[in-house]
């Protein structure tokens, strides 16, 4: 059997779309074609269309929705690698960015001059996004000059937006009701200083100094911390309402990553960033590796927290900032923007993005059970 599918990149992450009438509804279904499609049962994933790390291994079901005012609907799923899973629990803004600008060029959403506005709802959050793309022209673009930091490849410029992104998992922005916490992992002698943030998805952000570290680490440093970093994620979910009693801690949810004060280093492109190009240093996990930038949904919530009196972010930023925050990560620094603030939430927190249609293809999938030939 065979699945059309198309391959996006959207910022900094690689996504196989589906359109909803050519995939199961059934989520269990749903899982095991994507297990098979990505060979996600293969830690390399060599026998399926996966990309075997957790940035290029993402997929999302695309429909136009129901919901009025709203254009499109996607369900993500994060494909597990080695494991034969996929997580259904959390959003991609990077994917989200690629879907905005498939929409446009699939039709489900019509050109309107030189910008086009999407509005996209996710599925398995409930979070609302606005997705503008350059349509200049009035035309889909398959190229553009747009970049981000993570690759030196250009794209088509999407203005990426989270529209009311407080509380959507936890029901509140603070699910603690404190801007910072004392987190004890097991039988530590000290506690670890953390921020549990729900704004784009639920978020634990450490303090770096306070933990020994500097937030700035080089991805090889961060692989050596995942298993610490797992602990505070799986320390942190029961306390943010994410993990009853008696249920198996996952590693989508909350996102987990250290934050720091702005110092010199050199990008994994080796571009050099002085201390005085961003605010704060941010290094985060993508499920259980080092994410090699920073995932859009991550990057609302260290914004949304930096907005906030005696949180990790505005601690270590010397104060609660404005609208613009300017984040230092391992590929270079992301700039987000937090607007129509009131009280201290912001209803708006735009990114600039990037995104690329790849290909249309026809991804050919085993039936369940059938006979590999000898």
């Amino acid at each position: 059997m065979h699945t059309p599918a198309t391959l996006v990149r959207g910022g900094t992450s690689k996504c196989w779309l589906f359109s909803q009438v050519h995939v199961p509804v059934d989520r269990s279904e749903l899982e095991k074609l994507l297990v098979a499609a990505y060979g996600s049962t293969d830690p390399v994933e060599l026998d399926g269309v996966g990309g075997a790390t957790p940035t290029t291994s993402k997929a999302a079901v695309v429909g136009a929705s129901p919901e009025p005012g709203v254009d499109v609907d996607y369900l993500f799923g994060q494909v597990g690698i080695g494991t034969g899973t996929v997580e259904w629990t959390s959003n991609c803004g990077n994917c989200a960015t690629g879907i905005a600008l498939y929409a446009v060029a699939k039709g489900l959403v019509p050109i309107t001059g030189d910008r086009t506005r999407v509005v996209m709802r996710n599925s398995n959050t409930g979070a609302l996004l606005e997705g503008v793309v350059d349509t200049t022209g009035g035309r889909v673009h398959e190229f553009g000059d747009q970049t981000v930091p993570g690759t030196r490849a250009g794209g088509v410029a999407v203005g990426l937006t989270f529209l009311h992104p407080a509380d959507g998992t936890t029901g509140s922005l603070l699910p603690t009701g404190r801007a910072a916490d004392e987190l004890r992992l097991g039988t530590a002698a000290r506690p670890q200083r953390v921020s549990m943030v729900d704004a784009g998805a639920p978020v634990v952000l450490v303090d770096a100094l306070d933990a020994d570290r500097t937030g700035a680490e080089t991805l090889d440093q961060m692989r050596a911390d995942v298993p610490w970093l797992r602990a505070v994620r799986h320390t942190a979910a029961p306390l943010m309402g994410l993990l009853r009693p008696g249920d198996t801690p996952g590693d989508a949810v909350p996102k987990v990553g250290l934050i720091g004060p702005p110092v010199p280093y050199t990008t994994t492109l080796g571009e050099p960033i002085a201390a005085g190009d961003y605010d704060v240093s941010v290094r985060m996990l993508t499920m259980n590796a080092p994410h090699p930038a920073i995932g859009l949904t991550s990057a609302v919530a260290v914004a949304a927290a930096g907005l906030l009196e005696d949180s990790v972010v505005s601690r270590v930023a010397a104060g609660p900032r404005g609208e613009w925050l300017r984040l230092g990560t391992p590929a270079g620094v992301v700039a987000v923007c937090c607007s129509d603030i009131h009280q201290g939430v912001p209803e708006r927190v735009t990114v600039q993005r990037a995104a690329r249609l790849l290909a249309d293809a026809r991804i050919y999938v085993p039936e369940p059970g059938a006979r590999k030939a000898s």
